[in-house]
């Protein structure tokens, strides 16, 4: 007899863990090898995911970067647009004769550099004001917000069509109030050279005013208080302490505005075509891409080149900006 034979034996021990471990009973399904991770999404799930995520990036792929590389490559090439047989490479022959013999052209480009100048002057301090004034949580300041970001949200067709019964020289509500809807008496505010590009402009301030106001109010909300309160301890009325202390924290939405406003006056288009289609003073570099691609005589080459230093100076404003946010958010 051995000292292992005057051990007594409990039953169920052999089931019953070690004290202060962590096992449980062994049963069936515990002993069953692990066959590898848990899959959380079924085949159908994965289908959908890939039909949701994978549509929407061959349609941006597709509508976006092939007709973007598709248009630079087209620029040095002269094309009809019927058949890809008479495609035509001509190297820099378009873009000579767009900056030398285009009498549109620089027009057109002025017309954008002014179209930004009047944007950054008169809508961009205007939509500023408001964003300060409803900052103060005035009464119905939410009456107000979406009163004055209504502009923004319609289309700028629309706001086209409704300019253009504002200007009307029969019935237009300008007209009319300053007396100048009668027989010999009529100001042509769409039709006039000298005026039609103003009142264009008039109408695209109201839409950016809004624009503003909305970035600039979204920027006023991230100003820290204390600041206003030790500004006001020191005795600086309201405007200095605007001057001194919240406008110099605003230098990252000043950079949003002013990209913003850039790529708008560089992309406006709806509404000048609304209005008269980009004739008798109011060209645009983008008006005279459409009218040389589907216009009556399509030439899609030529269109190509301008739509190129369109791009061309777009990106000359983006990747500036992209540059500075990158670095931003690396150090942050």
């Amino acid at each position: 007899m051995s000292a292992f034979d005057s051990i007594p034996v409990v039953p169920g021990a052999a089931d019953t863990p070690p004290p202060g471990g962590t096992g449980t009973p062994s049963s069936p399904q515990s002993r069953k090898p692990a066959s590898g991770h848990r899959r959380l999404l079924t085949r159908r799930d994965r289908v959908a995911l890939g039909f949701m995520a994978g549509l929407p990036t061959f349609l941006h792929l597709a509508l976006v970067w092939v007709t973007a590389f598709a248009s630079i490559a087209l620029a040095f090439t002269t094309w009809d647009g019927i058949g890809f047989g008479s495609i035509e490479w001509v190297g820099l022959q378009n873009f000579r004769d767009l900056f030398a013999d285009n009498p549109q052209f620089w027009p057109a480009v002025q017309h954008n550099v002014i179209w930004f100048v009047v944007l950054i002057a008169i809508p961009t301090p205007l939509g500023l004001f408001l964003a300060v004034q409803l900052d103060k949580n005035i009464r119905f300041s939410r009456v107000y917000q979406t009163a004055f970001f209504l502009p923004v949200v319609v289309s700028m067709a629309v706001i086209g069509f409704v300019w253009q019964l504002v200007y009307n020289p029969d019935t237009g509500l300008i007209n009319s109030l300053i007396g100048a809807n009668k027989p010999g008496h009529y100001i042509d505010w769409i039709g006039d050279p000298d005026l039609n590009l103003w009142a264009v402009l008039v109408a695209a301030s109201w839409r950016h005013t809004g624009y503003m106001m909305i970035l600039y109010l979204a920027g006023l909300k991230g100003v820290d208080p204390s600041l206003r309160e030790a500004s006001s301890l020191d005795g600086a009325n309201e405007w200095q302490t605007f001057k001194n202390v919240i406008f110099p924290t605003l230098r990252p939405t000043n950079t949003i505005v002013l990209v913003v406003t850039i790529i708008e006056s560089l992309r406006a288009f709806d509404l000048v075509y609304v209005f008269n289609g980009g004739a008798q003073g109011t060209e645009l570099l983008s008006i005279l891409v459409t009218n040389n691609i589907i216009g009556e005589s399509s030439r899609i080459g030529y269109g190509s080149a301008i739509a190129v230093v369109l791009l061309v100076i777009s990106l000359v404003v983006i990747i500036p900006y992209l540059i500075s946010t990158f670095r931003k958010e690396r150090r942050a």
